[in-house]
Formats: structure tokens, sequence, C-alpha cells
């Protein structure tokens, strides 16, 4: 798949039809792209989870394979690059960057900030999603709703086949579940045995910036009262009290 990325036209249009020889799963509606990923941080002490990579984290991601192969650097090294790239890119990272740091992860793991984890200190934390590759919906990012993950053939298939394959080899990392969709499918590997519940930090807000509100309220930077009715206080304030607890528990 290096190879095929290395002769893609990208361009600047983010446009799916560009990518055609990446296309991995087609069904109905829904399809999946290869996404270079593929390196896996072998000794992390934590995993951050992820839906999928939407269209920004995969274009961002070949940009950078391409760039590196133009370099002359080697393909492992440029999927190296690409996953610290390319992973949680653009307004996501930011807003994950602050949640990260605000429950202290950066402090448990004895860097400055856990903006490192994506450079210099890329070797303390692994990033993955539930659905590794891209999967998109009639060509728009899918948000984990519907089909459910879980139920889809093609999407249960998918964890399956490649979030256990890294779970099996990080079977003693911290986990955190970024957003519910994300964390119904950790809450079920936890049933099945294929982690311990202590691993699993439930309840950080999703970095999306369309969780602008959760995001500003768990970070202290909004009042209880100015919320919206959609957003819950108190499930947040649970959360955060568990995430820490846990933390304590996995980093004493």
């Amino acid at each position: 798949m290096v190879t095929a990325i290395k002769n893609l036209k990208i361009g600047m249009s983010k446009d799916l039809v560009n990518l055609e020889p990446l296309r991995i799963k087609q069904d109905g509606s829904l399809s999946c792209y290869y996404i270079p990923f593929d390196y896996i941080t072998k000794n992390a002490e934590v995993v951050l989870v992820g839906i999928t990579p939407g269209k920004t984290q995969l274009f961002n991601a070949l940009c950078s394979v391409q760039n590196s192969l133009e370099k002359g650097l080697n393909e492992e090294e440029a999927l190296r690059v690409a996953k610290n790239e390319g992973a949680f890119s653009g307004t996501l990272r930011n807003n994950l960057i602050k949640l990260l740091d605000h429950i202290g992860l950066h402090e448990k793991l004895g860097i400055s900030s856990t903006a490192g984890i994506f450079d210099k200190d890329a070797h303390l934390v692994h990033t993955t999603s539930v659905l590794k590759h891209p999967v998109f919906i009639n060509g728009k990012d899918y948000s984990g709703s519907t089909p459910n993950m879980l139920k889809h053939p093609l999407l249960s298939e998918m964890i399956d086949a490649y979030l256990m394959e890294e779970i099996y080899q990080l079977p003693k990392a911290v986990y955190i579940p970024l957003g519910p969709k994300v964390s119904q499918v950790f809450e079920y590997l936890i049933q099945k045995g294929s982690l311990e519940d202590h691993q699993v930090l439930f309840g950080l807000p999703h970095p999306s910036g369309a969780n602008a509100e959760r995001i500003a309220y768990f970070l202290g930077n909004k009042a209880r009262e100015s919320l919206s009715i959609k957003t819950n206080p108190d499930l947040l304030d649970n959360a955060k009290r568990e995430i820490l607890e846990k933390l304590s528990l996995n980093f004493n």
C-alpha cells in the first residue's frame, strides 16, 4: 500500500475519488480506505482510541508518507512519522492535548505536556481507533452512530481484525476511549475479558470541536449554571473523578 500512496495524486480537494487504489472495503453507502497507521508503539503505556480517522487525518497521513519518501526515509520510518503527524490531527489534537494535560496524564508519564506524545515523547503513547482505517458514509466521516459498530458485519469485523490485534500487542497499557461510542465498544471488550476495567479510563469528552461546551466544562472554563440542557455536568464530574482515580491506580 505504501507504494500505491507514493504514486497518488492527492491534490487539495480531499476528494475520495482520487483514493480509489486505497479503498479496501465497500458495503452499500459505507466505504473504508487504507490509512498508513500500521506503526505500533510497542512499549506504550497509554493507548488513545478514537472512533475512526476522518478525511483530515487520512489526507494528512497520506501527504506525510509522500513527503517522507521524497526525503528518502524507509517505509517503516515513513509510517512512524505518518502516525505522529496524522493521528488526531487538526482541531482534534489541540483539544485532546488540553484534556489530557488537565487530567494530569503528562505528569504521570513524566513529561512537560502531552503535546510531546505526537513528537519527542511518542514512544510513551500509542494512538489508534476502534475502526483503524477510515470509514465513510456516502463519502462523509462516520460518526459512530449509524450503523452500530458492534452490530454491522463489516465494522465488527474491523474491530476483531485490527483493534483486537493491537490490544493483543499492548495487553497491559491504559486505554482512553474518546467519546461514548468508543466507550461502548470498550465496555463490550471488558465484558468479553479482553481488558480489565481498571485499564480503561471512561468518560473523557470527545475532542471534536462540535463538543466544545462539554470540553469547556470539563476543563473548568465554563460554569455549571451557564451550561445548556445538552450538557450533563454531573456525568462529566463523575467521569473526571473516576478517571483521576484510575490514573492513580495505574500510575502509583
